[in-house]
């Protein structure tokens, strides 16, 4: 008598788990068939083979299905998911061969990071689904993935990026935010367009440390010595520190120095291992020079967990001491600042700082109840307070207020509240001076917060990114585009990176540079394509190039993100108005079709 089919002992052990999910569809798959049925089983059939037998093994995937004109495939991180994905899209290419267009077997790809249930033989859930959806918002030939991965890869390093914005698909309620991926672009990553102001310093960068161990709740730890380290660093004027938040995305890759380097731009490199027993930790930990990978200076270091959060240990001291000392015999040296004082609170931040330059209203709304959250748990650290302050200046120039007064005044009080826990806090009187200059059109004081946060700390990138707006909205040509071009290099992979982008057009069109602030706000919507203030960079310098049906399709775009928006708005909120471009501006914005 056979074995009733719903008998628990048959069925395969499930698995919850997050994994990264490849879904692939031949294009157009019931002409090809048609018209050559055993010729294209043929050719699927030996391609699928290519991808079971070289691509899965080379990025440790698993094929879950292969059906008769699709792929599911799935990874346990996003990189080596969407690599595989670029690495099929080539692949069916050389498989084509010089076959006429139409013969072609095409693919498009949908890839999804999400939690799913799985077993040994399926993967299912809501994940799959909208992996399957993100396909058909692709092209022949092209790669869609969903926010989740986007975050999980790092522009120009893991692959090229492309917003496409918020997208409907199909039996799916809500919209989805989904980007266009391909292969990763030639380096640098961007150029700056001038020269760095001042002598050639040595550019030093931190790689996140790795954690030898697995015991709960200690999984940041090397995360968070490593923006300690940076924060000690950066407070001297003899060293370019490159941003906690282009460094973090080298964390447990197998990147050599000399290609580490490349990406980043740096002549040293700082990295090691953190081992937890108990309060104690064990640090060790190297300076590389690159390109060439010769260890300069390597040590061994106890330190206790607690102190270090309370910045009372001299372990982060004797760091940056040894390091200095070893940079100063190969070239120059050193620098400090204060991080959040636990891993958890750490973490908060870096979200909130990444949703609030997201452009979506969900997650902008979700990042101020992150920092009010952190601000709750402990009053005493000036960051929080300061992206608080950043937040609400945000909500008035982008155009989200309902009361916007009322967010100017928070947006001043908030800063205020920051610079009163640290008034050297550099940060904080970078953002306080980007307030003066774009909410009250104070510029003396704005430039006096400014060289204030940039003598407290030489390599805070935002500070340098404000000056260049600052001497931009001044008609200051060759001081906007080097302060810009410094921040630029500070922070070459960064997940703001479409914001540095986005003010350094602003910067490049005060200094009459048309053709650079079009490359910048270009580039800068392409990674983000729901950010209103570079349509607006880009329409003037499309309508000053005399480039006039381009920056009609630019206003279009602004305002379809912020409808009811006028040339009086821009000419009152814009910086550009405290100086002599604020009409100039105006008058090509109308030009290109925004309503005065």
């Amino acid at each position: 008598m056979s074995q009733p089919i719903d008998d628990d002992a048959e069925w395969p052990q499930l698995r919850r788990e997050r994994r990264a999910i490849v879904v692939v569809d031949v294009v157009e798959s019931v002409r090809l068939m048609q018209a050559d049925e055993a010729g294209v089983i043929d050719r699927w059939r030996r391609f699928v083979n290519l991808v079971r037998t070289q691509v899965l093994p080379a990025h440790a995937g698993r094929m879950v299905k292969s059906l008769g004109d699709g792929l599911l495939l799935e990874f346990a991180t996003v990189p080596p998911a969407v690599q595989a994905a670029i690495d099929i899209q080539a692949a069916i290419g050389r498989h084509n061969g010089d076959r006429p267009d139409g013969d072609c077997i095409k693919l498009r790809i949908g890839v999804h990071f999400a939690e799913v249930t799985s077993d040994e033989h399926d993967i299912y859930g809501t994940g799959v689904n909208l992996a399957a959806r993100l396909t058909t918002l692709a092209g022949p030939g092209e790669i869609v993935v969903s926010a989740e991965t986007r975050d999980a890869l790092a522009d120009g390093l893991d692959a090229s990026v492309e917003d496409l914005g918020d997208c409907y698909m199909k039996h799916i309620d809500a919209p989805v935010r989904a980007f266009r991926v391909g292969p990763a672009g030639p380096l640098p990553v961007i150029a700056p367009s001038a020269p760095e102001p001042g002598p050639t310093r040595p550019t030093v960068a931190v790689i996140p440390l790795g954690l030898l161990g697995q015991e709960a709740g200690h999984q940041l730890i090397g995360d968070a010595l490593a923006d300690e380290i940076i924060a000690a660093l950066s407070k001297t004027q003899a060293l370019n520190v490159i941003s906690r938040m282009s460094t973090t995305v080298f964390k447990g890759r197998p990147d050599t120095p000399a290609q580490i380097a490349t990406h980043l731009g740096a002549n040293y490199l700082i990295s090691g291992s953190v081992q937890v027993s108990g309060h104690q930790l064990k640090v060790m930990i190297e300076l590389v020079e690159a390109p060439g990978g010769r260890i300069v200076w390597a040590d061994r270091l106890l330190g206790d967990l607690r102190a270090v959060w309370a910045a009372e240990d001299s372990m982060i001291a004797t760091i940056v001491s040894e390091v200095s000392a070893a940079i100063m015999q190969h070239e120059l040296g050193r620098a400090s600042s204060h991080a959040l004082p636990t891993v958890k609170s750490y973490s908060l931040l870096l979200g909130a700082i990444a949703l609030m330059h997201r452009s979506s209203p969900a997650e902008f709304d979700t990042s101020k109840a992150m920092l009010d959250h952190l601000i709750d748990r402990d009053r005493r650290h000036a960051r929080p307070y300061a992206w608080l302050a950043n937040w609400h200046a945000l909500r008035v120039t982008q155009n989200r207020s309902n009361a916007p007064q009322v967010d100017v005044q928070l947006a001043f009080e908030h800063a205020q509240r920051a610079l009163d826990r640290d008034p050297q806090c550099a940060l904080a009187l970078a953002i306080d001076g980007v307030l003066q200059l774009n909410l009250r059109k104070d510029v003396a004081t704005a430039r006096q917060r400014l060289d204030a946060a940039l003598e407290s700390n030489p390599n805070e990138s935002l500070a340098w990114l404000f000056r260049g707006i600052l001497h931009g909205f001044a008609a200051e040509g060759v001081p906007a585009e080097q302060a810009s071009a410094r921040a630029l290099m500070l922070s070459p992979i960064d997940p703001m990176r479409h914001y540095y982008d986005s003010l350094a057009a602003s910067a490049a069109l005060g200094a009459g540079h048309y053709a650079r602030a079009i490359e910048l706000a270009e580039r800068s919507l392409r990674a983000n394509r729901m950010h209103p203030s570079t349509y607006r960079a880009l329409a003037i310098a499309q309508s000053m190039s005399g480039h006039m049906d381009q920056a009609r399709r630019s206003v279009s775009s602004l305002l379809a993100l912020t409808p009811g928006y006028t040339a009086s708005q821009f000419r009152v909120v814009s910086g550009f108005s405290a100086g002599p471009l604020g009409q100039v501006f105006g008058d090509a914005l109308v030009a290109a079709g925004l309503p005065e």
